[in-house]
């Protein structure tokens, strides 16, 4: 088996804007109606079981508070220095581990703060219809679980709700490793309860977030200007601390966070980092996802990512149809939607840029119109990745 590429930070600039097929998807009652169209069209004899599967990007969760990386507040856009941290710099630097854990730090309590919002309840109630298979997401903040965890959910690029040792492959509780960076660091944590206090954290708002200075990234990220961060501090992976893997060494400094003495012990977020491969078990689910379902419906993607982009085109060419609600321009999305005629009912694919917050829960309605019986939210069985 063929390991998968290495991620990389592509088209940082912004793509072509997109051509709207059918032509009457460009208002919200042609694009809801062309969906509609689309996801109960029947199958293509000896195509897949009948149902949808869908590939979500960081547009989905905009909706949520959080950043995006190519829209028109996207971190790509507004933040140009913007440069996310590779795995082998996390890997091989103390100091880089130590920038990253500060600004994690800062922004996951917005991250934490925030939950799904109307498009993922949307996607819950699609698959309530049975119309759906299962969601490939790229996101790392598990509001698709949250929203619908008895919908199948592959998370293609990871979750921040764990971190995972790099030597022993446990996972920590965020949450927990969050109060031990507080425990470790008390002038940040006093820092932060001030930055709460201030709001500068917990406004949506990106132009109040820039007024104070702030430059909110995805993914949990917050840069603050002038900060130093070569005091912060991290915890060491308790397993390899009670009991190192043969042959290494895990030591605690003087503040009983991890040492720089150490070999081993190093916990890092349970994402796929830039530079970092996908784990061959995520690979094999993800193109099953694909391979057993009729049509793919993409939201709020521009298929920038390689690991995203190569699923659609693997979808494209076993002859399933595709679907892209994403707004702005998308990653080759010509040869994706070339063969659909403008003046299609949108059963063969579709190509729209409009908010799915707008668009899914529309769409829900006239598929069922009688949505009473469906919940707002379902969270209540939603558990973080547990210590193992």
């Amino acid at each position: 088996m063929t390991s998968m590429p290495l991620m990389r930070i592509p088209y940082t600039t912004p793509l072509p804007s997109p051509t709207i097929i059918p032509s009457s998807a460009s208002t919200l009652q042609g694009a809801v109606a062309a969906l509609g169209d689309f996801i109960t069209a029947p199958a293509r004899s000896g195509v897949g079981n009948g149902k949808t599967v869908i590939l979500s990007g960081a547009g989905i969760s905009v909706a949520s508070g959080l950043a995006d990386y190519r829209g028109t507040n996207g971190t790509y856009t507004l933040n140009k220095t913007y440069r996310p941290i590779y795995f082998h710099e996390f890997s091989a630097s103390h100091e880089a581990r130590k920038r990253y854990w500060a600004r994690s730090y800062l922004g996951w309590t917005n991250l934490h703060r925030s939950s799904p919002n109307k498009s993922h309840v949307a996607v819950a109630n699609l698959g309530k219809t049975g119309l759906l298979s299962s969601v490939i997401t790229q996101n790392v903040d598990s509001f698709h679980s949250k929203a619908h965890p008895t919908l199948r959910t592959l998370e293609l690029h990871g979750y921040l709700r764990s971190t995972v040792c790099l030597s022993c492959r446990t996972e920590y509780n965020r949450d927990e490793f969050q109060k031990d960076l507080s425990n470790l660091n008390p002038s940040w944590a006093t820092f932060l309860d001030e930055m709460l206090k201030s709001g500068a954290l917990t406004t949506e708002n990106p132009e109040a977030r820039r007024s104070r200075g702030l430059k909110t990234n995805p993914d949990g990220d917050v840069d603050v200007p002038d900060v130093e961060y070569t005091t912060f501090r991290y915890p060491a992976c308790p397993v390899c601390l009670k009991n190192p893997p043969k042959g290494t060494k895990v030591e605690l400094d003087d503040d009983g966070a991890w040492s720089s003495t150490s070999t081993a012990g190093v916990l890092k977020p349970a994402v796929i980092m830039f530079g970092e491969s996908i784990p061959g078990h995520v690979k094999l689910a993800v193109e099953s996802a694909i391979d057993e379902a009729s049509r793919m419906l993409i939201l709020g993607s521009s298929l920038a990512t390689y690991s995203a982009w190569r699923l659609v085109k693997r979808a494209k060419e076993q002859g399933k149809p595709i679907a892209i609600v994403n707004i702005g321009g998308v990653r080759g999305e010509e040869q994706f939607v070339a063969d659909i005629s403008s003046d299609s009912s949108g059963a063969q694919g579709l190509r729209c840029s409009l908010p799915l917050e707008d668009v899914l829960p529309a769409l829900v309605g006239n598929l069922s119109p009688d949505t009473s019986k469906w919940s707002t939210m379902r969270n209540d069985s939603f558990q973080p990745a547990p210590w193992r």
